[in-house]
């Protein structure tokens, strides 16, 4: 009789805290969530005209296809010189696998890929750019981030592609850099890491300032 206690004393206790823990606080949580943070719970998505655009939270790729595929049928692409360009990712901006490059001050691949990504920089930006060199080339622009979606890119990153910008849309300088201001987020609490520019809004602002040709 004891075990017998003892077991469905156990049971009820499952029960009990499946119900409490597995369905009601989550329940709670989301539906707290939805109306005090309706937006972040969402995913903080961003909408254009009715249709999800992307997140303000996850980078986009903003990229041309070349009409190529890779010997692994994957498209060819090439970055759109219309718009700016957030920093490399690991994943190619793949928000359901979120991974960092894991390459360490020693690994000689590391060595190769921060040498393709400093050229294909300097490529793009260089002719808009006289007088930048691999030294004045920002570290972001270049590495990939802790997540391999990370939306933000620096300031100084951003200021170099404002000369390509301006360049192809044919918009004054100043005024490519007043977009910038305007989509940079400060330090978190206001103390904590630097300020960073947000592409896909900075894109967005851009598109509204002069839609893409």
């Amino acid at each position: 009789m004891k075990l017998v206690k003892e077991l469905s004393t156990a049971a009820i206790a499952i029960l009990v805290l499946t119900v409490m823990l597995g369905v009601a606080y989550p329940l709670v949580m989301t539906g707290i969530s939805q109306v005090a943070f309706h937006n972040e719970a969402d995913g903080s998505q961003i909408k254009v005209g009715g249709k999800i655009v992307g997140s303000r939270l996850i980078a986009k790729a903003f990229v041309i296809d070349t009409g190529k595929k890779h010997s692994d049928g994957n498209p060819i692409t090439r970055p759109d010189p219309r718009y700016f360009q957030p920093r490399p990712s690991q994943t190619d901006y793949g928000a359901t696998a979120l991974a960092f490059s894991n390459r360490g001050p020693n690994q000689i691949t590391a060595r190769f890929f921060y040498r393709d990504q400093l050229n294909a920089y300097l490529a793009l930006e260089g002719r808009f750019n006289p007088g930048l060199t691999k030294a004045k080339v920002p570290v972001d622009a270049v590495t990939t981030s802790a997540s391999g979606v990370d939306p933000h890119i620096s300031q100084a990153n951003a200021r170099i592609q404002a000369h390509r910008i301006a360049s192809v849309r044919r918009l004054p300088l100043s005024r490519v850099n007043a977009l910038i201001d305007d989509n940079t987020d400060g330090r978190f609490l206001g103390v904590i890491g630097e300020p960073g520019v947000n592409v896909l809004e900075l894109n967005l602002a851009l598109d509204k300032e002069a839609p893409a040709r």
